[in-house]
């Protein structure tokens, strides 16, 4: 029997750190993208963009056919208030098509700017109450639920909204986090940092602590045990690929995408993933074979997800509480990992090569290469054919300036890495 249709096709959003991620989730076809200025985000931090340069992110994302939202997402403390006031003003001038923040200053002035808001995870909203209060006296139209809302939940809080609202209750988007890192605290309201280093998480300046192992010590005896062998305070990544048609029906309106501090070969390989996976979906679902098509599909994009980075694979609270899911190591469990090769000296569009100055790991035929620029953003390619003053080699050593074919626009800097697989730790 045929599942229910969806009542629309929600966008997927992309994060985006820095200019070349931007431009890596454009390329892989992000409807929208979210990013942060220096000062109020959660990543602060990372490398984050200037005020000034949020006209020229709108320009590109526009030109995409994306939308570009401001993550304007922190505390604010009561001096900070004439420089936020500045940023939306920015922000409204510069055509950006949202800001996603909770601090209901933030809220106000983004409203007298007739600036649409998100209301961020961090307010935690999770009931059809709260969303409809939020709607009726602020008119907020978009909820990023709070990180603990189960699919169950999410479908109760659209039936009651419908009784509450009537008609209405259409005008409501819920937006969720369908990929990424998760964090141990409730929607990531966490003080740890900022109780052990004076960092601030709910700043942006998280230094997650959570992401170390931990030992309890008997006092008396000062013996020590190490708390088995996972890391208990540090959560496993978000993944919703293998339920992603579930999450589809429940009528969320916007899939987001984690990782801001991720990089541009991440935000290309999980933006891809995702938006081949709702695109397929959508375009056949209804058709014979569609469910074990689909099946399929989810199975081969979730082995394609493993080889980003993550600290393993987890459903996070959509099927409930979730029990045990902790990261067993530090640092990611990607089954791929990359080598910087060197960087692009020169490129011909004519003859679709590139000139690469080998500086430090070789590759050699059928290697996988990602050549990634703040311009270029991420292009990645299946080594075909390598040359050296015109004469044919399999393999490129270090030290030496080959040629090879390369069919999309790279720019000289560009840095370019080898995949490699990850061994086994």
């Amino acid at each position: 029997m045929p599942r229910k249709s969806c009542p629309r096709k929600p966008e997927l959003m992309a994060p985006a750190g820095n200019w070349a991620c931007l431009r890596a989730a454009l390329r892989a076809g992000a409807d929208a993208i979210y990013f942060g200025v220096s000062g109020f985000n959660m990543r602060a931090n990372y490398r984050n963009f200037a005020p000034r340069e949020m006209k020229r992110i709108a320009t590109e994302c526009h030109r995409a056919g994306a939308r570009a939202y401001l993550a304007l997402n922190t505390i604010i403390y009561e001096n900070e208030l004439p420089k936020v006031a500045r940023i939306l003003q920015t922000a409204r001038d510069a055509g950006i098509d949202a800001v996603i923040c909770w601090d209901l200053a933030v809220v106000q002035k983004a409203a007298t700017l007739k600036l649409p808001v998100f209301l961020s995870t961090q307010m935690s909203v999770s009931n059809s109450e709260s969303l409809a209060l939020f709607y009726r006296t602020l008119g907020i139209r978009r909820f990023v639920l709070a990180r603990e809302c189960s699919l169950a939940h999410i479908q109760q809080m659209r039936r009651r909204l419908k009784k509450t609202l009537g008609p209405e209750a259409d005008c409501i988007e819920i937006e969720v986090f369908g990929h990424g890192a998760m964090c141990v605290s409730l929607s990531g309201r966490c003080f740890l940092s900022q109780d052990r280093f004076g960092k601030s998480g709910n700043r942006g300046e998280c230094i997650q602590p959570c992401r170390r192992e931990y030992k309890i010590t008997d006092v008396e005896d000062e013996i020590s045990f190490r708390l088995g062998s996972n890391y208990l305070l540090s959560p496993e990544d978000l993944c919703t690929m293998p339920f992603l048609d579930q999450l589809l029906e429940s009528g969320i309106a916007s899939l987001k995408i984690e990782g801001r501090a991720r990089t541009p070969e991440y935000v290309s390989t999980v933006t891809t993933a995702y938006r081949r996976a709702m695109d397929f979906y959508f375009e056949n679902q209804g058709r014979r074979g569609f469910q074990a098509a689909f099946e399929a599909l989810k199975m081969e994009l979730t082995a394609k997800l493993d080889t980003a980075y993550h600290r393993g694979l987890s459903s996070g609270f959509f099927m409930g509480k979730p029990v045990a899911q902790w990261t067993t190591g530090r640092g990611s469990r990607a089954t791929q990992s990359k080598r910087l090769v060197g960087e692009v000296v020169n490129y011909y569009r004519k003859a679709g090569a590139a000139e690469i100055q080998v500086r430090n790991a070789g590759f050699s035929l059928g290697d996988e290469l990602l050549i990634q620029g703040p311009t270029t953003g991420l292009v990645r390619l299946t080594v075909e054919s390598i040359q050296i003053e015109h004469a044919a080699r399999q393999s490129a050593a270090r030290g030496e300036q080959v040629a090879l074919g390369v069919r999309e626009q790279v720019r000289p800097r560009d840095r370019v890495f080898v995949v490699t697989r990850r061994e086994e730790s």
